[in-house]
């Protein structure tokens, strides 16, 4: 056997062990991709744009096609086989109207701006999803970084214990960091009231044994790294995971992930559902510095009793958004918080026979508050039924590109692959909707 091969062999039998018995972690899903010689690329310059002036965003994903006529975009004046029985709510911005089930978020309509002529070729969940989160259509050679990826690579770390990206409640199909290096993809946490599991050290180490231990790690790793890898990207990033996790591990900052050191009225103005309580952590989290933060809220499929079920679930995201807008506004975060509501489609404005909505991606809304962007506005327009756009149409790659320009970062900078390909976080011509910034 090749002797180097043996070398990278015990150091990756070594780290694993030392990360399973000293931090208490393990080595496996995500974070499997570390061994993967394709999973990194080369590193960009970090510019500034110009643009919003956020510096943080909560990106809260309504999985499934939340129903657009329903919630931002209701018509009065459509048929009864279109509209239903949903009702369209004034609310605090002149000809802003929204269904009756976002009656807070009505108070807060001088804060955000509608999206309504959103639209996409992709009608499939999956593929929906992907474009949506990276501004690229899914190609089975490459793995784009999602909207996150790209912010934690191009803005950088503000809190350098803390990870720039963490994703609450994702699923599996999530693109996360795409072809970018470890350090970019998502710290995920599954339930918010469990935290971060597994970052402490086992009762039975002690302060010295743990300090050996880390010791022993950069003996091994002296040989390893000058001789056979040097300055090698896979070699680097498995290296700044195990920093990034010890410096985490001795943070302060890790209180954040504890819902209960929140006081009990703050807990409750979210809401008990588990939604609600990601979207405070998203909150408590920007206040420790991290860049991005997703939470995501599933079960907007209702291809039958849309009606019924959009009475029980849109309701949790009228009381979660609302006291994060208003949290936000009080602390004076909102104007350095880019908040963003999006989706992978609409729904279909005809109701079905058994009173659902189908995937309608011919159009569809999002929302933006905060960051820069000009509260008490609708951009984009669909006719009097919500089925087709039309005014200012804007694609997967503007949105992405929007997001890009609020934080001040250069949606149009080429990244090379790890097929030495550029791609962009603004898609292949991504344009931000400069006009909602005020």
């Amino acid at each position: 056997m090749n002797p180097n091969r043996l070398d990278d062999l015990s150091r990756r039998d070594f780290l694993s062990r030392t990360a399973r018995t000293c931090f208490g972690l393990t080595i496996g899903g995500s974070m499997a991709r570390l061994f993967d010689s394709t999973a990194f690329a080369a590193d960009p310059a970090v510019l500034k744009a110009g643009g919003g002036k956020a510096k943080h965003v909560i990106y809260l994903y309504m999985s499934g096609g939340m129903t657009h006529i329903d919630t931002f975009d209701p018509k009065p004046d459509a048929p009864a086989d279109v509209r239903g029985p949903v009702t369209a709510i004034k609310t605090k911005a002149d000809g802003i109207l929204l269904g009756h089930c976002l009656p807070q978020l009505a108070r807060h309509a001088d804060k955000i701006a509608l999206i309504r002529s959103l639209n996409t070729t992709q009608g499939a969940h999956e593929q929906g999803k992907y474009l949506m989160h990276t501004g690229y259509a899914p190609r089975g050679t490459v793995s784009h970084p999602s909207s996150g990826a790209w912010v934690a690579k191009l803005a950088g770390r503000i809190n350098q214990d803390l990870p720039p990206f963490v994703l609450v409640g994702g699923g599996n199909r999530h693109p996360g960091g795409g072809f970018f290096e470890p350090p970019f993809a998502p710290l995920p946490i599954g339930d918010p009231e469990l935290g971060l599991q597994n970052v402490a050290r086992r009762p039975n180490t002690t302060d010295a044994a743990f300090q050996r231990q880390l010791d022993l790690r950069r003996e091994l790793d002296h040989d390893f790294d000058t001789k056979f890898h040097k300055g090698q990207k896979a070699v680097r990033a498995y290296d700044d995971v195990y920093d990034a996790a010890v410096a985490m591990m001795k943070s302060k900052d890790l209180e954040a992930f504890d819902l209960s050191k929140e006081p009990e009225d703050g807990r409750a103005a979210y809401g008990s559902d588990r939604f609600g309580q990601g979207v405070l952590l998203a909150r408590r989290l920007v206040e420790r510095g991290v860049r991005f933060i997703e939470v995501e809220y599933g079960g907007f499929d209702w291809h039958a009793d849309n009606f019924e079920q959009m009475e029980d679930k849109i309701p949790v995201l009228d009381q979660a958004l609302s006291a994060l807008l208003s949290d936000l506004a009080t602390r004076g975060l909102l104007e350095s918080t880019l908040v963003v509501v999006a989706t992978e489609f609409g729904r279909s404005p005809k109701i079905t026979p058994n009173a659902g909505r189908n995937h309608y991606p011919k159009a569809f809304s999002c929302l933006l508050a905060g960051g820069g962007i000009r509260g008490g506005q609708a951009y984009g327009a669909t006719d009097k039924t919500a089925s087709t756009v039309t005014e200012n149409p804007v694609g997967a790659h503007d949105f992405n590109a929007t997001i890009a320009f609020a934080m001040g970062l250069p949606h149009d900078l080429p990244v090379m692959s790890p097929a030495k390909r550029p791609f962009k976080m603004g898609g292949l011509d991504g344009k931000p909707i400069t006009a909602i910034f005020g």
